[in-house]
């Protein structure tokens, strides 16, 4: 399970997967800096009701209702949303490869959207893709310059590919300094 690969809770996971869920503010309302969903008007009323289930921690409905959305999609904005916000849904779940599937979907139709490349990214970690990971990371850097998302993402590659093990250090006594 990706879970242990990086010795996470999957109640951890699954608020860590939430920081990267994220809609493209012209489809579903206004997004933050870091990609938390501000849900707001939008023609395409699944898009935002699977952008809210996503944000509330409901993989499987924010997925369901995401892909009505995009059958129901009329602009290529709201494809892209669509697509980011599977690939983040399926992350939650950790169905990477599928989650992989919906974020090479969206870049395809968007190469500029740092948040797909930081979502991207996390999968490339858990499957042990460094080079990728760092390479999708870098572009999240060019693309929107100190990301606390994307500096979780890099502890998460540092943390996987150097782990660090607890130093335990014991009293023994011999410490003269110490009374």
């Amino acid at each position: 399970m990706a879970t242990e690969l990086l010795g996470a809770s999957r109640s951890g996971w699954t608020a860590l997967a939430i920081l990267f869920v994220l809609a493209n503010p012209s489809a579903a309302g206004q997004v933050s800096a870091e990609g938390n969903v501000v849900l707001g008007p939008t023609k395409n009323a699944k898009l935002q009701d699977g952008a809210g289930a996503l944000n509330a921690g409901k993989a499987e409905e924010g997925i369901e209702l995401t892909l009505l959305g995009l059958d129901e999609a009329l602009t290529p904005r709201e494809r892209r949303t669509a697509l980011s916000n599977l690939c983040a849904g399926h992350l939650m779940l950790e169905q990477l490869d599928q989650a992989l599937h919906y974020c090479n979907a969206a870049l395809a139709l968007n190469d500029q959207n740092w948040r797909v490349y930081n979502n991207r990214a996390l999968i490339y970690v858990l499957q042990r893709r460094f080079d990728e990971a760092e390479a999708d990371l870098e572009k999240c850097d060019e693309l929107h310059p100190g990301s606390q998302s994307t500096k979780h993402v890099r502890q998460m590659l540092l943390h996987a590919k150097h782990p660090v093990a607890p130093i335990i250090t014991i009293d023994d006594g011999s410490d003269s300094t110490i009374e």
